[in-house]
Protein backbone atom coordinates (compact mmCIF):
# COMPACT_ATOMS: atom_id res chain seq x y z
CA UNK A 1 0.00 0.00 0.00
CA UNK A 2 0.94 3.51 -0.71
CA UNK A 3 0.63 5.43 2.95
CA UNK A 4 0.41 8.88 3.77
CA UNK A 5 1.14 10.10 7.56
CA UNK A 6 -0.28 13.75 7.85
CA UNK A 7 1.92 15.07 11.25
CA UNK A 8 4.83 12.52 10.91
CA UNK A 9 6.22 12.98 14.87
CA UNK A 10 5.55 11.32 18.12
CA UNK A 11 2.65 8.92 16.75
CA UNK A 12 3.15 9.44 12.88
CA UNK A 13 6.96 8.88 12.76
CA UNK A 14 6.53 5.42 14.92
CA UNK A 15 3.54 4.25 12.65
CA UNK A 16 5.32 5.14 9.72
CA UNK A 17 8.54 2.74 10.58
CA UNK A 18 5.82 -0.13 11.34
CA UNK A 19 4.03 0.59 7.97
CA UNK A 20 7.79 0.45 6.43
CA UNK A 21 8.55 -2.79 8.55
CA UNK A 22 5.58 -4.49 7.19
CA UNK A 23 6.50 -3.11 3.56
CA UNK A 24 4.36 -0.61 2.80
CA UNK A 25 5.65 2.66 1.10
CA UNK A 26 5.14 5.20 3.22
CA UNK A 27 5.14 8.94 2.60
CA UNK A 28 5.25 11.70 5.85
CA UNK A 29 3.56 15.18 5.71
CA UNK A 30 5.20 17.98 7.71
CA UNK A 31 4.81 21.74 7.79
CA UNK A 32 8.87 22.35 7.45
CA UNK A 33 11.80 20.23 6.37
CA UNK A 34 12.94 19.95 9.87
CA UNK A 35 12.69 16.10 10.67
CA UNK A 36 13.57 15.09 6.89
CA UNK A 37 16.74 13.43 7.98
CA UNK A 38 14.83 11.49 10.45
CA UNK A 39 12.54 10.65 8.50
CA UNK A 40 14.34 9.29 5.32
CA UNK A 41 16.50 7.21 7.83
CA UNK A 42 13.30 5.66 8.32
CA UNK A 43 12.61 5.21 4.86
CA UNK A 44 9.85 7.42 5.11
CA UNK A 45 10.06 9.86 2.17
CA UNK A 46 9.21 13.20 3.27
CA UNK A 47 6.86 15.50 1.91
CA UNK A 48 6.48 19.08 2.99
CA UNK A 49 2.77 21.13 3.18
CA UNK A 50 0.68 22.55 5.61
CA UNK A 51 -2.92 20.81 5.23
CA UNK A 52 -3.83 24.83 6.71
CA UNK A 53 -3.16 25.86 3.92
CA UNK A 54 -4.39 24.45 0.44
CA UNK A 55 -2.27 25.80 -2.44
CA UNK A 56 0.98 24.11 -0.24
CA UNK A 57 -0.56 20.78 -1.18
CA UNK A 58 -1.00 20.63 -4.75
CA UNK A 59 2.04 19.95 -6.12
CA UNK A 60 2.20 16.86 -3.65
CA UNK A 61 1.28 13.62 -5.22
CA UNK A 62 -2.31 12.23 -3.91
CA UNK A 63 -2.69 8.80 -5.14
CA UNK A 64 -2.43 7.12 -1.46
CA UNK A 65 -4.14 3.72 -0.75
CA UNK A 66 -4.35 4.70 3.16
CA UNK A 67 -4.36 8.17 4.57
CA UNK A 68 -3.58 8.65 8.10
CA UNK A 69 -4.17 12.35 9.79
CA UNK A 70 -2.65 12.61 13.16
CA UNK A 71 -1.26 16.03 12.71
CA UNK A 72 -1.75 17.93 16.22
CA UNK A 73 -2.28 21.38 17.08
CA UNK A 74 -0.33 23.46 19.83
CA UNK A 75 -2.94 24.79 22.01
CA UNK A 76 -5.62 27.44 22.31
CA UNK A 77 -8.91 27.33 19.85
CA UNK A 78 -7.71 29.07 17.14
CA UNK A 79 -4.71 26.42 16.32
CA UNK A 80 -7.18 24.10 17.04
CA UNK A 81 -9.77 24.90 13.94
CA UNK A 82 -6.77 25.78 11.94
CA UNK A 83 -4.93 22.18 12.07
CA UNK A 84 -8.22 20.17 12.88
CA UNK A 85 -11.41 21.64 11.02
CA UNK A 86 -9.59 23.70 8.49
CA UNK A 87 -7.18 20.92 7.95
CA UNK A 88 -9.40 18.41 6.93
CA UNK A 89 -11.81 20.19 5.34
CA UNK A 90 -8.27 21.17 3.23
CA UNK A 91 -7.71 17.31 3.16
CA UNK A 92 -10.75 16.00 2.02
CA UNK A 93 -10.53 18.28 -0.78
CA UNK A 94 -7.41 17.71 -2.06
CA UNK A 95 -7.90 14.33 -2.07
CA UNK A 96 -11.39 14.16 -3.63
CA UNK A 97 -10.70 13.56 -6.81
CA UNK A 98 -8.76 10.15 -5.83
CA UNK A 99 -10.05 9.17 -2.80
CA UNK A 100 -8.23 6.46 -0.52
CA UNK A 101 -9.00 3.10 0.46
CA UNK A 102 -9.15 4.41 3.89
CA UNK A 103 -8.89 7.86 6.09
CA UNK A 104 -7.73 7.49 9.40
CA UNK A 105 -8.36 10.79 12.16
CA UNK A 106 -6.85 11.05 14.97
CA UNK A 107 -9.22 12.64 17.54
CA UNK A 108 -9.33 12.91 21.31
CA UNK A 109 -11.74 11.42 24.23
CA UNK A 110 -12.09 15.16 25.33
CA UNK A 111 -15.33 15.41 22.82
CA UNK A 112 -16.67 14.15 26.12
CA UNK A 113 -17.82 16.61 28.49
CA UNK A 114 -19.13 14.26 31.09
CA UNK A 115 -18.11 15.40 34.37
CA UNK A 116 -19.82 12.82 36.88
CA UNK A 117 -17.70 10.20 37.13
CA UNK A 118 -19.93 7.73 34.62
CA UNK A 119 -18.67 4.98 32.14
CA UNK A 120 -19.18 6.88 28.27
CA UNK A 121 -18.96 4.52 25.45
CA UNK A 122 -18.86 6.06 21.30
CA UNK A 123 -22.93 6.12 21.41
CA UNK A 124 -22.99 8.42 24.21
CA UNK A 125 -23.80 12.65 23.39
CA UNK A 126 -20.47 14.44 23.08
CA UNK A 127 -20.56 17.77 24.39
CA UNK A 128 -17.55 19.25 25.55
CA UNK A 129 -17.71 22.24 27.45
CA UNK A 130 -14.29 24.06 25.90
CA UNK A 131 -14.32 25.64 22.74
CA UNK A 132 -11.16 23.10 22.07
CA UNK A 133 -13.69 20.27 22.48
CA UNK A 134 -15.99 22.12 20.56
CA UNK A 135 -14.04 22.18 17.52
CA UNK A 136 -13.09 18.33 17.61
CA UNK A 137 -16.81 17.53 17.74
CA UNK A 138 -17.18 19.89 14.73
CA UNK A 139 -14.35 18.07 12.84
CA UNK A 140 -15.31 14.81 13.14
CA UNK A 141 -18.89 16.04 12.27
CA UNK A 142 -17.34 17.31 9.00
CA UNK A 143 -15.56 14.23 8.23
CA UNK A 144 -18.75 11.92 8.61
CA UNK A 145 -20.95 14.56 6.77
CA UNK A 146 -17.97 13.73 4.18
CA UNK A 147 -18.68 10.10 4.34
CA UNK A 148 -21.72 10.20 3.64
CA UNK A 149 -22.37 12.76 1.00
CA UNK A 150 -19.10 11.93 -1.42
CA UNK A 151 -18.38 8.31 0.46
CA UNK A 152 -14.46 9.30 1.49
CA UNK A 153 -13.97 6.12 3.72
CA UNK A 154 -13.47 8.03 7.11
CA UNK A 155 -12.62 5.99 10.33
CA UNK A 156 -12.14 8.40 14.03
CA UNK A 157 -10.47 7.39 16.48
CA UNK A 158 -10.48 8.77 19.54
CA UNK A 159 -7.36 9.12 21.72
CA UNK A 160 -7.36 9.49 25.40
CA UNK A 161 -3.82 11.03 27.10
CA UNK A 162 -0.81 9.83 25.36
CA UNK A 163 2.05 9.09 27.31
CA UNK A 164 5.11 6.79 26.49
CA UNK A 165 8.97 7.51 25.67
CA UNK A 166 9.93 10.97 26.21
CA UNK A 167 5.66 11.99 26.95
CA UNK A 168 3.84 11.43 30.06
CA UNK A 169 2.05 14.59 32.06
CA UNK A 170 1.39 12.96 35.27
CA UNK A 171 4.47 10.99 35.34
CA UNK A 172 6.47 13.72 34.43
CA UNK A 173 4.64 15.80 37.58
CA UNK A 174 5.05 13.32 39.98
CA UNK A 175 9.15 12.88 38.86
CA UNK A 176 10.27 16.53 39.41
CA UNK A 177 8.07 16.37 42.52
CA UNK A 178 5.60 19.50 40.85
CA UNK A 179 2.54 16.40 41.37
CA UNK A 180 -0.71 17.77 43.50
CA UNK A 181 -3.73 16.11 44.37
CA UNK A 182 -6.72 17.58 43.22
CA UNK A 183 -9.48 17.61 45.82
CA UNK A 184 -9.84 14.08 47.08
CA UNK A 185 -7.88 13.06 43.96
CA UNK A 186 -11.22 10.76 42.59
CA UNK A 187 -11.52 12.52 38.91
CA UNK A 188 -11.20 9.65 36.71
CA UNK A 189 -7.85 9.95 34.42
CA UNK A 190 -8.08 7.71 30.84
CA UNK A 191 -4.48 7.38 28.73
CA UNK A 192 -3.28 5.16 26.62
CA UNK A 193 0.22 4.24 25.86
CA UNK A 194 1.90 5.81 22.48
CA UNK A 195 2.52 2.42 20.34
CA UNK A 196 -1.50 0.99 21.22
CA UNK A 197 -2.21 4.19 19.57
CA UNK A 198 0.24 2.82 16.36
CA UNK A 199 -1.38 -0.29 17.10
CA UNK A 200 -4.62 0.70 17.05
CA UNK A 201 -4.40 3.02 13.77
CA UNK A 202 -3.03 0.21 11.88
CA UNK A 203 -5.74 -1.96 12.80
CA UNK A 204 -8.39 1.05 11.77
CA UNK A 205 -6.42 1.21 8.85
CA UNK A 206 -6.85 -2.94 8.02
CA UNK A 207 -10.25 -3.79 9.45
CA UNK A 208 -12.19 -0.86 10.70
CA UNK A 209 -15.34 -0.17 8.42
CA UNK A 210 -15.83 3.35 6.73
CA UNK A 211 -17.51 5.98 9.10
CA UNK A 212 -16.97 4.26 12.15
CA UNK A 213 -15.71 5.68 15.11
CA UNK A 214 -13.11 3.88 18.32
CA UNK A 215 -12.25 5.30 21.36
CA UNK A 216 -7.95 4.29 21.84
CA UNK A 217 -8.08 3.99 25.41
CA UNK A 218 -6.26 1.32 27.83
CA UNK A 219 -8.76 -1.22 29.56
CA UNK A 220 -8.47 0.49 33.17
CA UNK A 221 -9.48 4.22 33.48
CA UNK A 222 -7.45 5.28 37.43
CA UNK A 223 -8.08 7.71 39.44
CA UNK A 224 -5.71 10.43 40.28
CA UNK A 225 -5.25 9.13 44.02
CA UNK A 226 -4.95 5.35 42.97
CA UNK A 227 -2.43 6.62 39.90
CA UNK A 228 -0.23 8.97 42.63
CA UNK A 229 -0.42 5.42 44.59
CA UNK A 230 0.88 3.65 42.91
CA UNK A 231 3.80 5.78 41.81
CA UNK A 232 4.56 6.50 45.49
CA UNK A 233 4.48 2.62 46.40
CA UNK A 234 6.81 1.73 43.22
CA UNK A 235 9.68 4.31 43.66
CA UNK A 236 9.41 4.57 47.68
CA UNK A 237 8.15 8.39 47.54
CA UNK A 238 5.62 10.23 49.49
CA UNK A 239 2.30 11.13 48.20
CA UNK A 240 2.14 14.49 46.63
CA UNK A 241 0.71 17.20 48.75
CA UNK A 242 -2.89 19.20 47.92
CA UNK A 243 -3.24 21.12 45.35
CA UNK A 244 -3.87 24.49 46.79
CA UNK A 245 -5.47 27.40 44.34
CA UNK A 246 -5.89 26.04 40.82
CA UNK A 247 -3.18 26.76 37.86
CA UNK A 248 -4.10 27.11 33.99
CA UNK A 249 -3.20 23.51 33.60
CA UNK A 250 -5.18 22.23 36.38
CA UNK A 251 -8.37 23.83 35.20
CA UNK A 252 -7.75 23.08 31.73
CA UNK A 253 -7.06 19.33 32.79
CA UNK A 254 -9.80 19.28 35.40
CA UNK A 255 -12.75 20.08 33.00
CA UNK A 256 -14.04 16.85 32.74
CA UNK A 257 -14.42 13.14 34.61
CA UNK A 258 -15.19 9.94 33.18
CA UNK A 259 -14.55 6.64 32.48
CA UNK A 260 -13.83 5.97 28.82
CA UNK A 261 -14.52 2.56 27.47
CA UNK A 262 -12.37 0.59 25.23
CA UNK A 263 -14.63 -2.03 24.73
CA UNK A 264 -15.39 -1.41 20.45
CA UNK A 265 -11.56 -1.38 19.99
CA UNK A 266 -11.21 -4.80 21.88
CA UNK A 267 -14.52 -6.39 19.98
CA UNK A 268 -15.07 -4.93 17.17
CA UNK A 269 -11.52 -4.09 15.75
CA UNK A 270 -10.13 -6.72 18.31
CA UNK A 271 -7.29 -4.94 19.10
CA UNK A 272 -5.19 -6.62 21.68
CA UNK A 273 -3.25 -3.80 24.04
CA UNK A 274 0.30 -3.98 24.47
CA UNK A 275 -0.43 -2.09 27.80
CA UNK A 276 -3.96 -2.86 29.32
CA UNK A 277 -3.44 -0.62 32.06
CA UNK A 278 -0.97 2.36 33.05
CA UNK A 279 1.10 -0.04 35.18
CA UNK A 280 2.58 -1.48 32.42
CA UNK A 281 3.02 0.99 30.54
CA UNK A 282 4.79 3.00 33.26
CA UNK A 283 6.89 0.40 34.42
CA UNK A 284 8.06 0.21 30.50
CA UNK A 285 8.69 4.09 30.80
CA UNK A 286 10.72 4.36 34.73
CA UNK A 287 12.62 0.65 33.17
CA UNK A 288 13.95 2.87 30.68
CA UNK A 289 14.26 5.90 32.26
CA UNK A 290 16.64 3.81 34.53
CA UNK A 291 18.36 2.33 32.02
CA UNK A 292 19.19 5.74 30.73
CA UNK A 293 20.78 7.05 34.37
CA UNK A 294 21.80 4.02 36.25
CA UNK A 295 23.49 6.23 39.16
CA UNK A 296 19.89 7.44 39.54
Amino acid sequence: MRVLIVGCGYVGLPLGQELVRQGHAVFGLRRSTVAQNELAAARIQPLVGDISRPESLQALPRDFDWVVNCAAAGGGAAEYEQTYLRGNRNLIEWLRPAPPRRFVYTSSTSVYGQDDGSEVCETDPVAPATEAGKILVATENLLLAAATDIQFPVVILRLAGIYGPERGYWLRQFLSGEARIEGDGARFLNMIHRDDVVGAIMAALKHAPVCSVFNVVDNEPVSQLNLFEWLANRLGKPLPPLKSGASAEGRRRSVTNKRVSNLRLRGQLGYPLKYPTFRQGYQAELVRLAALDPAG
